[in-house]
């Protein structure tokens, strides 16, 4: 059983979202048993865009496949893992451009979701999915003050390549003071700690 975690945060390693997604990764390890877990740190290595050659095989009969090199091995890396954790800030009321350019690489017709009559059809199996957002203001409850695009964009992302068991933490007023940010943090991790619970009890 392998683990995946994407880090979208141009903060890396000292991002709040990546530390909480790192923590929740090592807690899942503990319970349901040793198992590898690779990082993909889509800021600090980010993907390349898609380029003319690529957007032209997707369309084409007889596409070139190795413009699908990358997205392949991309797709590979999500068909491996039996979990998936996703760290990222808000930026502009969405996901980021680096995440912004892994879903454009592994949402993929013909390979990761099929067009049918009655819309998109995901191919890859479904996993628990972890989604926690950093934000420095907020987005959702009483103090929002700015509209979230982010989770349903995500949520609706995944769920076309067949990811839909997906659970969101958020991190919200992370600049609105030290007793703020603590405050969301700790909140965060309680809900965490609640999610995997279940898997405590669950026989491996």
């Amino acid at each position: 059983m392998t683990r995946l975690l994407l880090n979208a945060s141009p903060h890396g390693a000292s991002s709040r979202a990546f530390g909480m997604a790192q923590t929740c990764l090592d807690e899942h390890a503990r319970i349901s048993g040793d198992a590898e877990t690779i990082v993909r740190d889509l800021a600090q290595f980010p993907l390349p865009a898609i380029t003319s050659e690529y957007a032209a095989a997707i369309t084409s009969r007889e596409p070139d496949p190795t413009q699908f090199a990358l997205s392949e091995r991309l797709i590979e890396e999500l068909e491996a893992t039996s979990f998936l954790a996703i760290a990222t800030p808000m930026h502009n009321f969405t996901v980021p451009a680096s995440l912004k350019l892994w879903i454009d690489h592994v949402v993929r017709i013909g390979r990761s979701f099929a067009s049918t009559p009655d819309g998109k059809v995901g191919l890859l199996k479904d996993r628990p999915t972890v989604v926690i957002v950093g934000s420095g203001g907020f987005h959702t409850g009483e103090s929002a003050r700015q509209p979230d695009f982010l989770t349903p964009y995500l949520r609706h992302a995944l769920s076309c390549i067949g990811i839909t068991d997906v659970t969101f933490f958020l991190m919200q007023g992370l600049v609105a003071g030290s007793e703020a940010g603590e405050r969301a943090v700790t909140a965060c991790r309680t809900d965490l700690a609640r999610y995997l619970r279940p898997l405590a009890s669950s026989p491996r």
